[in-house]
């Protein structure tokens, strides 16, 4: 049975949405409305709420073999982040491509509580562990305009693209990005009133359940966490309370089912103890928090 909608007798904007909004539809691809437009406003390079008051045009067909090209690699897998090139994310776009992960909507979750622990803060000191395009650390430091971030990730192409979108939004001169493995690139004197993270997570017994756009596309570096999903917490939470201040604070984005044995791993560090875990906007636990015990100097 063919399920491709039929095409119409001529193709105006309007047209080529509802076609490819009900072929995606019938691909099983979800925000099939929504992607349709993500991509025609990328090949018309006009805003996506332009599309309405421009419903009756036709494009080209110069135009309309490149939103074929994009349709067709979107139904063979391709994520339209990167199709289109970038991703927004807490009221900014970032460009994004195969070397980085593209940034969830979850993700803000752990922003929004970054930049209320840092509201009262003067010039504080922020680390980013795998920043990836940079989301995390170019957010915080876009909102928070005296902040100092440190960004590291293992990937010198993920590091190329995070530094491109920190010029973008012209935050580079406030973030020091180090290429290394999580707090290794660090001088052994830093301290954070801040340490944030976005780790790989992903269990191994998962990866073959994972949507083909994820598994195929998108960097194995930054989803793999180990046989059990847990490889990257151990490390951090190993290491991560001699490089925070007293009083510092530690968020940790997870994965939904992983709540339980991320703040076991964080409660067993004496230096830390271990806060509220943080639900996303789809009510699933998010985000795990901790902060180090002030020393005995300071609590006096």
């Amino acid at each position: 049975m063919n399920t491709t909608p039929q095409p119409p007798t001529t193709w105006t904007i309007a047209a080529l949405l509802k076609w490819t909004s009900e072929f995606f539809q019938s691909k099983g691809i979800e925000s099939a409305k929504r992607e349709a437009e993500l991509l025609l406003a990328h090949v018309l390079k006009c805003k996506r709420i332009e599309l309405i008051a421009r419903f009756q045009e036709q494009p080209t067909e110069a135009e309309r073999a490149h939103y074929r090209e994009l349709i067709q690699r979107r139904v063979a897998g391709w994520p339209v982040a990167y199709l289109i090139g970038s991703r927004e994310f807490y009221l900014l776009s970032f460009d994004v491509d195969p070397r980085v992960l593209i940034p969830r909507p979850d993700t803000e979750t752990l922003v929004l509580e970054a930049l209320n622990r840092l509201k009262p803060l003067t010039a504080p000191e922020v680390l980013d562990l795998g920043t990836g395009s940079g989301c995390i650390a170019i957010s915080i430091a876009h909102q928070k305009k005296d902040a100092r971030v440190t960004a590291t990730d293992l990937s010198p192409d993920a590091l190329e693209v995070a530094q491109h979108n920190a010029a973008k939004h012209q935050v580079a001169e406030r973030i020091t990005f180090l290429q290394g493995d999580l707090l290794a690139p660090l001088a052994p004197e830093s301290r954070f009133d801040l340490i944030v993270s976005n780790p790989p997570y992903v269990a191994g017994s998962e990866w073959a359940s994972l949507a083909p756009e994820i598994r195929d596309h998108e960097p194995r570096l930054a989803l793999d966490g180990g046989p059990d999903g847990l490889a990257f917490y151990r490390r951090i939470a190993q290491d991560v309370a001699r490089f925070l201040k007293p009083g510092g604070s530690v968020l940790l984005e997870i994965g939904s089912t992983q709540e339980t044995a991320v703040r076991a791993l964080l409660a067993a560090i004496p230096e830390l103890e271990v806060g509220p875990t943080l639900k996303d906007m789809g009510g699933h636990p998010r985000v795990v928090t901790a902060q180090k015990k002030p020393t005995a100097a300071n609590a006096s």
